[in-house]
C-alpha cells in the first residue's frame, strides 16, 4: 500500500520538501497543508524587490499551480491543522477532516511580533511576513508622508529602504544603541551611516510607550521619553515568533523552535521539521540553532524528505543569509555566539564600497560577510566550516588568496 506523507506549511519549505520527495522517488500519496489561500511563494522579496515595486508576484511562486497537480500533490488553502495525534498517526484539520500520515513533516513558519502598546491596534499600524502584509505595505508607503518603523533588525531596516524610495519621511525607533546590533557595534555603525546618508533618522536606546491616533488611524507615536514622532504609518519590524503551539500541544521537544536532530527528525520519528520553526542541531557548531533564514527553509527540506524516506541525510549547513539595502548588498555566513567578543578583521577599503568583513575568536573565523563581492561566497564558507587557525594580516590583506589565509 502507498504510503501518504503530511506535509503541515504551505511555504518554501513545504514546497521543497514535496519537490525533493518526488525527486527522491517517493511515489505516495503527498498532501501539503497550508494556512494561507496563496500558492508556497518565497518570502525574502516581500522585504526587498516585490516591496520596492522591481518585481511581479508571479515570480514570488515556487512552483506554477500546475506543477502540483503534474507531480500529484494535493494542496489544501486556506486551512490550519489543529491537533496531531500521534498514537494514530493523524492530522486533524480545521473542518474537522481527518488525514492520516505515515510520515509527517512541519513546516509552519513563524508569525511576527505585535506590539504590546496601547494604540497597536489602530489602522496604519503594520507588520511583514506575507504578500498581504507587503502589499498592505507598498499601498501605504505611496500615500504616506511620514513612516516610523519600530524595531531596528533586518526586516526594519529593508522596510525602510523601501519606504524612502517612496518618498516616505523615515524614523527607526529601536531599543539598542544601534540597527542590524547581531553584526557587532563596529559593522552596525556601517549600516547607521548608510540609512542616515539615505535620509533615515533614528531614535535609538528607547522604546514605544503608546501609538496615538484619530478616527482609528495611527497618526503618531510616543516613546518611552516623552519624545512624540508624527506618522502616517507605523510599521512594527520587531522579529518574529516560531508557529510550535502544534507541537507543543502534540508533546514534541521545543525550546526557541522544534528541536530536531541533524536529520531534521524531532522526538517522534515519525515527525520531522524544517524551516523557520525548526531549531535544528549542527554538527559542526555542536549545538542548536533556530536561526529564521531563508537558506534553512531552502536547504533543510531535502534533508528531512531523505529521512522520511529512510534515507541517510545530515544537515550541517554553514548558516547563511543575505541583504540588499540602497547600494549595498551583502552575504553572511557563519554564526557568532551573542555573548562572543568576536574581534573584526576587514579585508579591503570600506570606503570603496567592495569589501569583506570576518569575526575572528581565538584566531579561528567564526563569520565572514561580502559586501558587493559576489565571487568569495564558497571561499569565505569554506573558511568558516574549517575551523582553521589564521594569520589575521594575510586575512586583511587582499592580494592574499583566501585558501592562503591559514597560519
Amino acid at each position: 500500500m502507498d504510503r501518504t506523507f503530511v506535509i503541515v506549511g504551505a511555504g518554501l519549505a513545504g514546497a521543497t520538501a514535496a519537490e525533493a520527495l518526488r525527486t527522491r522517488g517517493f511515489t505516495g500519496r503527498i498532501v501539503v497543508i497550508g494556512a494561507e489561500s496563496e500558492f508556497p511563494y518565497d518570502r525574502p522579496p516581500l522585504s526587498k524587490d516585490y516591496l520596492l515595486d522591481r518585481s511581479e508576484k508571479a515570480k514570488l511562486y515556487i512552483h506554477t499551480r500546475q506543477w502540483y497537480a503534474d507531480h500529484n500533490i494535493e494542496v489544501r488553502l486556506g486551512t490550519r491543522a489543529t491537533t496531531i495525534d500521534r498514537a494514530n498517526h493523524e492530522v486533524t484539520l480545521e473542518d474537522g477532516e481527518r488525514i492520516r500520515y505515515d510520515k509527517l513533516l512541519l513546516t509552519m513558519g513563524a508569525s511576527p511580533r505585535r506590539l504590546d502598546v496601547p494604540g497597536a491596534d489602530l489602522g496604519g499600524v503594520l507588520s511583514l511576513r506575507d504578500v498581504n502584509d507587503c502589499e498592505a505595505l507598498k499601498a501605504a508607503f505611496a500615500k504616506a508622508g511620514r513612516v516610523v518603523i519600530v524595531g531596528a533588525g533586518w526586516i526594519g531596516m529593508e522596510s525602510a529602504v523601501a519606504a524612502r524610495a517612496a518618498g516616505c519621511d523615515v524614523t527607526v525607533v529601536g531599543t539598542g544603541e544601534l540597527p542590524l546590533s547581531v553584526l557587532g557595534p563596529q559593522v552596525a555603525q556601517q549600516y547607521a551611516a548608510l540609512h542616515r546618508r539615505h535620509g533615515v533618522e533614528f531614535r535609538l536606546g528607547v522604546a514605544v510607550a503608546e501609538i496615538t491616533g484619530q478616527y482609528g488611524q495611527a497618526s503618531g507615536v510616543r516613546l518611552a521619553d516623552g519624545t512624540f514622532l508624527d506618522a502616517d504609518v507605523v510599521v512594527a519590524g520587531i522579529g518574529a515568533t516560531p508557529n510550535i503551539a502544534l507541537a507543543k500541544a502534540s508533546a514534541l521537544a521545543t525550546g526557541d523552535g522544534v528541536l530536531v536532530d541533524e536529520h531534521l527528525a524531532t522526538t517522534d520519528p515519525d515527525i520531522f521539521a524544517a524551516g523557520d520553526v525548526a531549531e535544528s542541531y549542527y554538527p559542526h557548531l555542536g549545538l542548536h540553532l533556530r536561526l529564521g533564514h531563508w537558506s534553512a527553509a531552502r536547504k533543510q527540506p531535502p534533508v528531512a524528505a531523505a529521512g522520511m524516506m529512510g534515507q541517510e541525510g545530515v544537515y550541517d549547513n554553514v548558516p547563511y543569509f543575505f541583504s540588499d539595502q540602497y547600494e549595498m548588498g551583502m552575504e553572511y555566513l557563519g554564526y557568532v555566539p551573542k555573548d562572543s567578543a568576536a574581534e573584526v578583521v576587514y579585508r579591503g577599503d570600506v570606503a570603496t564600497g567592495k569589501y569583506l568583513v570576518f569575526w575572528l575568536e581565538f584566531d579561528r573565523v567564526l563569520a565572514g560577510m561580502n559586501v558587493n563581492i559576489w565571487h568569495l561566497t564558497g571561499a569565505i564558507r569554506t573558511l568558516v566550516r574549517s575551523g582553521a587557525r589564521v594569520d589575521r594580516a594575510k586575512l586583511a590583506d587582499p592580494a592574499t588568496a583566501l585558501d592562503e589565509v591559514f597560519a
